[in-house]
């Protein structure tokens, strides 16, 4: 069930630590910890006189992350920063992290190959599980309860909204027609019979027609843009002046959210952006690891100037 360290590659890892510019005994927090490859990169530049808080309301992923950064503590000894974990949404940082008290933020906004590749999270269609998607599998409706009991054209606006898929009310009324569905291989076959697979942005490998659906239900379950501009809206509260906010970004609409939340902070003088592009991967990088395409790294200083 505990997929190894080689599984999981943390995207744009020296771009992110290039821009949060961490300074040996500096406090600082990654709000998605995921298998802790920010982390444990970020924690071998603070030193012993360091801080680490990391966030992740994935039970699974939190685990995996103590354990690595024991491993870690082992390895590095009196060089191992102090470090906390918390099992909460990142949303909750702003009550669990003083003001004015981190000198570098770290959000990756995507979700984790772990999640990913296991079946029974049901995160993805290429292996059939159960169509559950809930980062934290001990709150909120599943997605099966959101397939099975939402109205229709509920399901062709989260559709539209969260997955930016044209077919949504295609989509929705196939969805109403075929339930009950019960699990990933179920509801891919569902859409797949109604709509062929769409050129990729790149035009380099089609899309399937499952695929903006999965993310729909994924963001709308888990409530993710309401929790990614929480955590953009408390970041120049918590940073120091100085202090570096570095976001990464997997679709259009949480870069949207992140670039117009620099901009903003750019205009009100308390964010100097690093960023006026996002960063992407290198053709090496993406060879390596192929869900890196996507990403969008953004970053940002926080000024003197006090938050309007």
């Amino acid at each position: 069930m505990v997929p190894s360290s080689e599984r999981h590659v943390p995207v744009l890892l020296q771009d992110a630590i290039r821009y949060l510019n961490v300074r040996p005994g500096g406090t600082y927090a990654d709000a998605t910890l995921g298998f802790a490859g920010h982390s444990a990169a970020i924690a071998r530049e603070l030193g012993g006189q360091g801080r680490l808080i990391g966030f992740d309301r994935d039970p699974d992923a939190l685990e995996l992350a103590r354990a690595r950064f024991q491993a870690l503590s082992e390895e590095l000894g009196e060089q191992m920063p102090q470090w906390e974990l918390h099992g909460d949404p990142f949303s909750d940082m702003s009550r669990q992290i003083p003001e004015a008290s981190l000198d570098g933020l770290l959000a990756d906004f995507g979700v984790s190959s772990m999640q990913l590749d296991s079946a029974h999270r049901g995160f993805s269609f290429q292996a059939d599980g159960p169509l559950d998607m809930r980062m934290d599998p001990r709150r909120g409706p599943t997605a099966e309860q959101v397939v099975n009991q939402a109205d229709e054209k509920v399901l062709a606006d989260l559709i539209y909204e969260f997955g930016e898929e044209r077919r949504s009310r295609r989509f929705a009324r196939a969805i109403v027609r075929a339930r009950p569905i019960k699990t990933t291989a179920q509801l891919a076959k569902v859409l797949s019979a109604v709509a062929p697979a769409m050129k990729s942005e790149r035009g380099r490998h089609p899309i399937h027609p499952a695929t903006r659906v999965f993310q729909a239900l994924r963001i709308y379950v888990n409530a993710e843009l309401d929790e990614i501009q929480a955590l953009l809206q408390a970041a120049p509260r918590l940073l120091k002046p100085g202090g570096r906010l570095v976001v990464i970004s997997f679709h259009s609409l949480e870069d949207r959210l992140a670039k117009d939340a620099l901009r903003e902070g750019a205009r009100q003088g308390i964010f100097e952006v690093f960023t006026r592009k996002p960063v992407t991967a290198s053709e090496e990088e993406t060879d390596r690891n192929p869900r890196a395409r996507s990403a969008k790294l953004r970053a940002a200083e926080r000024t003197n100037k006090r938050q309007e």
